[in-house]
């Protein structure tokens, strides 16, 4: 990656991001985010997640992010440092992450088509267990699963609310999608599968008048669904830059040894 492209300066709302902002504002030139060739978006992983959301729905050519952590965890980010950007950005190392395609149907019949660069989640909207049939490339693997709710992680995703629900984490680069049940009730034991990212996974909610179900796709919401349909989306490929010592690959990987 080369310092000398266009780029675009982006910032969450939160005051630490804003005033990263204002001390790299005059220290670099910058241009609108639709004009850039690389993106330096200041903030934490939802607000990381927000600025490839955007660049997603514009159905333009994507082009690279390079993130520095005024949030929380950061796991999507760099360490912020307001010196030495230049230098940086011509070291980076590139992964590439591949979004799901979430293409849900309501009980109402309404359709709505959304990417999830970390996971899709299906979850239960009352007191009452959502009960799910799970079908893998239209062979049906589960007739009834009672549950919480239930998730299709990426690798990129996997180390966040797929690792909370005692999820496997995904090497970058594995192909493989994460299959994990929230609080499963019946069966009671089953702990959720890895597949090949070709497949396409099918979940139809049972009883959905009574037992109401939502989809998340990341942080967008549908609510009463009745069918949602994952599978991965090849088409539109984003590009994280990292670091080499903040590397992506090695972060996931060494999740796997913490405690």
């Amino acid at each position: 990656m080369t310092s000398l492209q266009r780029r675009a300066l982006v910032a969450s709302p939160t005051p630490q991001a804003q005033e990263a902002a204002a001390v790299l504002a005059d220290a670099h030139d910058w241009v609108p985010p639709e004009e850039a060739e690389l993106i330096v978006a200041l903030g934490g992983d939802g607000f990381m997640l927000q600025t490839l959301h955007a660049m997603l729905e514009r159905r333009k050519p994507v082009v690279p992010v390079f993130g520095m952590n005024l949030g929380t965890v950061g796991f999507l980010m760099n360490e912020w440092r307001p010196h030495g950007l230049d230098t940086r950005l011509d070291r980076t190392k590139a992964f590439k992450v591949v979004p799901l395609a979430m293409n849900a149907t309501t009980i109402d019949g309404e359709t709505h088509a959304l990417p999830a660069i970390n996971e899709v989640s299906l979850l239960r909207e009352t007191r009452q267990t959502a009960k799910l049939e799970v079908t893998v490339n239209d062979r049906v693997v589960m007739p009834e699963l009672a549950c919480d709710g239930i998730l299709v992680a990426t690798p990129a995703g996997s180390t966040a609310y797929n690792l909370s629900a005692q999820g496997p984490i995904l090497p970058l680069g594995s192909n493989m999608l994460a299959l994990t049940p929230i609080s499963p009730f019946r069966p009671r034991r089953w702990r959720g599968a890895i597949l090949p990212d070709k497949t396409r996974i099918t979940l139809r909610v049972l009883e959905p008048a009574k037992r109401p179900v939502s989809a998340v796709a990341d942080q967008r919401e549908i609510r009463d669904v009745a069918v949602v349909e994952i599978m991965i989306d090849r088409t539109r490929e984003l590009t994280l830059l990292f670091d080499p010592e903040h590397a992506l690959d090695d972060r996931i990987t060494m999740e796997q040894f913490l405690s």
